[in-house]
């Protein structure tokens, strides 16, 4: 029987007696495939040995507390990052509030509290270029050290990188470069900011999504027709470049607060989704919002939706007239019904809200 993976947010929460474990430490923004990699990986060893599978991990980003502006923009919100990690195969995420006081801890004090005495680790998982406790001092000998002090094993993982493959111009196409770029959040959001989402889905394993939920917008969409899904305030997820996408919407959770069900046959819905201003209303604020094609029946307003995107169709333009606004809004919808009869692999109806 497969249990749910537990999450979080203090060791308070770990049940007595938990373990023994075999723990990695991360980020994890975006969830990609050498994230995804490592992850099946230690899970598998962690199931071999009779022990639990344990990602440690951390809100805010450290970035956003100690450079705020100049941390990169998170691929993933808190929630999508849990959800992915959890379809990992792990036991148990511990999601922990990242501050200045946290981050005074010596690498000794972390190891201790957290892996030794709160996980009762058996096995570290980490990268080489591993860092921890107070500035960033402790590295991968410092993990080897308590290591053998606290006796527990420390297993170093490479850098995943993308396997020969593939299509011209692909992400795999680096596998024939001899520098042989490796999975990265930073290269998915390179991609992101150019709005290249099917190449971004590559480096993730999945099409890039967005969360929120959906607020009154100017009605300007239902008035032409196409009556959009407008993302409010809340929205979480790197927001692509500006332009016109072929998507799915998901729905998560009603506005009376339950989750939306496997079983709601309008779960997941085809969708075009704009991202920008608005240019030809003069728009200032940049929006994303989905129109899903062909329902006017719809009422949204106060759910929580994901939208997952497949492909960019177009970038953002100004026209001249709503005629000719309507005419290429036509075109569009038309090019998203190819692109995602095309795309069923794409399609996010097994996952979990």
């Amino acid at each position: 029987m497969i249990l749910p993976v537990q999450r979080w947010n203090d060791l308070a929460d770990v049940p007595s007696g938990f373990g023994p474990s075999v723990v990695t430490i991360g980020n994890f923004d975006g969830v990609h495939r050498g994230h995804v990699s490592v992850l099946t990986r230690m899970c598998a060893d962690a199931r071999a040995v009779g022990a639990r599978a344990v990602a440690v991990t951390f809100t805010p980003h450290p970035l956003q507390v100690h450079r705020p502006d100049s941390a990169p923009e998170l691929i993933t919100g808190d929630e999508d990052r849990l959800e992915l990690l959890e379809e990992t195969g792990l036991d148990a995420v511990l999601l922990l509030p990242y501050t200045l006081e946290f981050a005074r801890q010596t690498p000794q004090e972390f190891v201790e509290r957290y892996l030794v005495d709160g996980l009762r680790t058996r096995t570290v998982v980490v990268g080489r270029d591993v860092r921890f406790g107070w500035q960033n001092s402790g590295d991968l000998s410092t993990m080897v050290a308590l290591g053998e002090r606290y006796g527990f094993d420390v297993e170093v993982i490479e850098d995943v990188t993308p396997a020969p493959a593939a299509d011209p111009g692909s992400p795999e196409d680096h596998a024939a470069d001899p520098l042989r770029r490796r999975w990265s959040s930073t290269w998915a959001r390179e991609l992101l900011e150019a709005g290249d989402v099917v190449q971004a889905a590559r480096v993730l394993g999945r099409p890039h999504r967005v969360r929120g939920t959906v607020v009154h917008g100017d009605a300007r969409g239902r008035e032409l027709g196409y009556p959009t899904a407008n993302l409010g305030g809340d929205l979480t997820g790197m927001v692509p470049a500006d332009g016109v996408y072929a998507g799915w919407l998901r729905r998560v959770r009603h506005a009376d607060g339950t989750p939306v069900t496997s079983e709601d046959p309008d779960r997941v819905l085809p969708a075009a989704v704009s991202i920008g201003t608005n240019p030809t209303f003069d728009g200032q604020e940049r929006r994303v919002e989905a129109y899903v094609l062909d329902r006017d029946d719809l009422d949204l307003y106060d759910e929580q939706v994901v939208v997952e995107l497949v492909e960019r169709l177009r970038p953002t333009l100004r026209f001249d007239s709503v005629d000719a606004l309507l005419e290429r809004m036509s075109e569009d919808v038309a090019q998203v019904r190819t692109v995602l009869a095309g795309a069923a692999t794409a399609r996010p109806g097994a996952a979990a809200g």
